[in-house]
């Protein structure tokens, strides 16, 4: 099995994932799902941030396009600009963090890439939106995460249908991994996408087996925090699904996450320093 690989470039600068890292989610947008995670005010976005890196994030990642199920479509201009503004503001505040920009348009990664300082694309789309997405990413030569997602923002929810989900999120990785690395794009990282067109005995599915994506060769990252599988499952609300999170993050670094995207940064710290010594006899590589 090939060994994953233990350092990313985000331009010029090494991060290494011999430990999970964090990466902490700021929503520039009115309608997430999680309400928490929406900050369209500078003064809140920069005391987000400020708080997230205090607590320990490593990335900090930056959307203005809502992907909760049923979302409205949300102009390229007007994404565009919720999402250069935010990046530039915490470019300026936050010289040293690490940024990456959440958006599935290959014109606006790449703006806030080459013009407003963002290090790393989180494509919820895996390139399936915009065709160009690959070969900017590979221009840009910056790290990207390749999600997976049934459907779209509008539709994945509408009754989601696997064979074998795993099997079929494999295959899906193999066929645009190659097409990523064709097109010069060097740090791929892979992300099963819990909750993207999957139902609830999806995701389970899905986590019980995370190990299985070690066959890729890739850093692992994975979204569960505050996701429906949690908080439909116990019969309470996002705001409600902090401990849920915890458990189900500390599942996943236990299979091998690389990487944890959360809205709640101080408990993901605690989860990767508390699961470390068990994670050393049972390192994935």
């Amino acid at each position: 099995m090939k060994a994953k690989p233990r350092y990313i470039n985000l331009r010029g600068r090494l991060l290494d994932l011999f430990r999970p890292r964090v990466m902490g989610i700021i929503n520039v947008t009115p309608d997430s799902f999680y309400s928490g995670s929406r900050f369209t005010v500078e003064e809140a976005l920069i005391r987000a941030a400020s708080e997230m890196i205090t607590d320990g994030a490593d990335i900090i990642d930056i959307g203005g396009y809502s992907s909760r199920p049923g979302a409205e479509d949300t102009s390229e201009e007007e994404e565009r600009k919720r999402v250069t503004k935010a990046v530039r503001l915490l470019r300026k505040e936050f010289p040293e963090a690490i940024i990456s920009v959440d958006t599935f348009r290959a014109a606006i990664a790449e703006e806030a890439v080459e013009n407003c300082g963002a290090d790393m694309i989180n494509d919820i789309s895996g390139g399936e939106a915009d065709g160009r997405m690959f070969e900017t990413a590979g221009r840009l030569n910056v790290p990207y995460v390749i999600m997976h997602m049934k459907g779209n923002p509008r539709t994945m929810q509408l009754d989601p249908v696997y064979e074998n989900v795993v099997a079929e999120i494999l295959s899906w990785f193999g066929k645009r991994i190659y097409r990523l690395h064709s097109s010069g794009v060097r740090d791929v990282i892979i992300d099963p996408g819990f909750g993207f067109g999957k139902t609830i005995e999806h995701n389970f599915e899905i986590l019980d087996n995370l190990s299985d994506f070690s066959i890729a060769g890739l850093p692992l990252m994975v979204g569960l925090s505050r996701k429906s599988m949690i908080w439909r499952t116990l019969g309470i609300t996002p705001e409600e699904s902090l401990a849920g999170s915890t458990v189900l993050n500390t599942v996943a670094l236990l299979k091998g996450a690389d990487i944890l995207r959360v809205h709640d940064v101080k408990e993901a710290v605690q989860a990767i320093r508390l699961t470390e010594p068990l994670r050393k006899e049972k390192m994935i590589v």
